[in-house]
């Protein structure tokens, strides 16, 4: 279904018709228009009417406080196809009426972005077919009028009826202290929507929270404009007394959380393959409560860490990696105003050679009081090898020859080079290593998938 909130408002102007209506400022009227609107709070917020989909009647009575109440709606849209409208309070630029003090547009990488929230409470009727949203649109430009293309983000705080946002649904997570689901499509511009799994009154929130969760996702973007706050009500059948009590926006984070969490704890990674590992931690803690962890990653010791994912939980199964490749990982926590920890311990991995072939393995190992050799034969044929094993408590690896090998603690991989990955059949080649140990001490490693000889 496709949302063109406006847009019959951009036909009606070009086709010469008045639309709106002109009120004083102090005045709390009932507006019927199509696409009226008013101003309250000396301009502050706009309220607007906005039957966009449909050509059935609404009414919505103003509230000077803040807020509407639809005072009579005719609404009677298939449940599969798009709302009849989107009466809404907001603040900031709709098709160029923008409300005043807003500071928007705004990018999402300014800093300020940070400090924006925003508050709404609901009444719910009896009947009907509706969601409860706010609807948060972006732009790659500062844009004033006409039709955003960047992002709409979707906040559903209810739904009655048989009707779901636009695309399918793509995940689950944890918000604001909420769980929701996230739906994603496209219409011309990328539609995010969060639907609360359960039913929701209230919300207060800092924009930045979902923002990041899309960003995260790689459905918009922090270059993108920031150009209006709104929260009002998608009615497809009836609608008759759906309520917004009260609307607040801020700019300056409205006295909100500003303590980050404490750092996850811990960070361990096992099941190590030829392309994933799996990465576990011990849960921050924080003074409201945590949303939610960052995973972020680097391939060998040096360079720039990313962002590869996130999650609710404390795991996460790192995928996509290269075969016989170093790796390092941490991971920073993240509360509902999108304060974020201190980063986790840092832990590497060594993903194994993931060569194919059905040849053998032996290792000899010449031993003496402290310490030892290892000589392993590797027979074809093979595509690629790569043998993964762990030092016993208190031996250390002192030289090695003819394999690539990376140590993390006692873990150590030791992968073929260029020269002698691939073996046919009947070929073979050696490699091997020293390692010391305390004196006394008689362990030797084991080399899986080799024996000893």
């Amino acid at each position: 279904m496709k949302r063109l909130k406006g847009i019959g408002l951009a036909v009606v102007l070009l086709l010469g018709t008045v639309v709106g209506v002109a009120t004083p400022a102090n005045a709390a009227p009932v507006i019927c228009e199509t696409f009226g609107s008013t101003s309250i709070q000396s301009g502050r917020f706009i309220v607007m009417n906005n039957v966009w989909g449909a050509s059935t009647p609404q009414c919505i009575d103003v509230n000077q406080a803040g807020g509407f109440t639809i005072q009579s709606a005719g609404h009677n849209n298939a449940t599969n196809g798009a709302p009849a409208a989107y009466p809404a309070i907001y603040a900031g630029c709709h098709y160029g009426n923008c409300s005043t003090g807003s500071s928007l547009p705004m990018q999402a990488s300014n800093a300020a972005f940070n400090n924006i929230r925003s508050s709404v409470s609901y009444t719910y009727p009896s009947s009907g077919t509706y969601n409860a949203s706010y609807d948060l649109w972006f732009d790659p430009t500062p844009r004033t009028n006409g039709q955003n293309t960047g992002a709409e983000v979707m906040i559903w705080l209810n739904r009655a009826g048989p009707i779901q946002p636009i695309g399918s649904q793509v995940a689950t997570v944890t918000l604001a202290g909420v769980t929701w689901q996230v739906w994603f499509g496209n219409v011309g511009w990328n539609v995010i929507s969060y639907v609360r799994t359960t039913t929701g009154t209230t919300l207060d929130f800092n924009i930045n929270t979902f923002y990041t969760d899309a960003v995260n996702r790689g459905y918009a973007q922090r270059s993108w404009y920031l150009t209006s706050v709104q929260a009002g009500f998608e009615p497809w059948v009836g609608g008759a007394g759906l309520t917004v009590n009260n609307f607040t926006y801020t700019t300056t984070g409205g006295g909100g959380d500003t303590s980050p969490p404490t750092a996850p704890g811990n960070l361990t990674a096992s099941g190590t393959t030829a392309n994933s590992t799996n990465l576990s931690w011990s849960p921050s803690s924080d003074n409201v409560g945590v949303a939610g962890y960052t995973i972020f990653r680097r391939q060998g010791t040096t360079g720039t860490f990313t962002n590869v994912g996130t999650t609710t939980g404390t795991t996460f199964a790192a995928t996509g990696l290269t075969a016989s490749t170093q790796y390092q990982f941490y991971v920073v926590a993240r509360d509902a105003a999108n304060n974020n920890s201190p980063q986790s311990n840092t832990v590497s991995v060594t993903t194994t050679g993931g060569g194919t072939g059905t040849g053998t393995c032996t290792v000899h190992f010449d031993a003496w009081n402290n310490g030892y050799v290892a000589q392993i034969t590797v027979n074809g044929p093979r595509s690629g090898w790569s043998f993964a094993f762990t030092l016993p408590s208190g031996h250390a690896l002192t030289g090695s020859w003819n394999a690539q090998f990376t140590t993390s603690g006692s873990n150590i991989t030791a992968a073929n080079l260029s020269h002698n990955g691939n073996l046919s059949a009947g070929q073979s080649t050696n490699f091997g290593f020293q390692a010391t140990r305390p004196n006394g001490n008689t362990q030797l490693p084991t080399i899986p998938g080799c024996t000893v000889v």
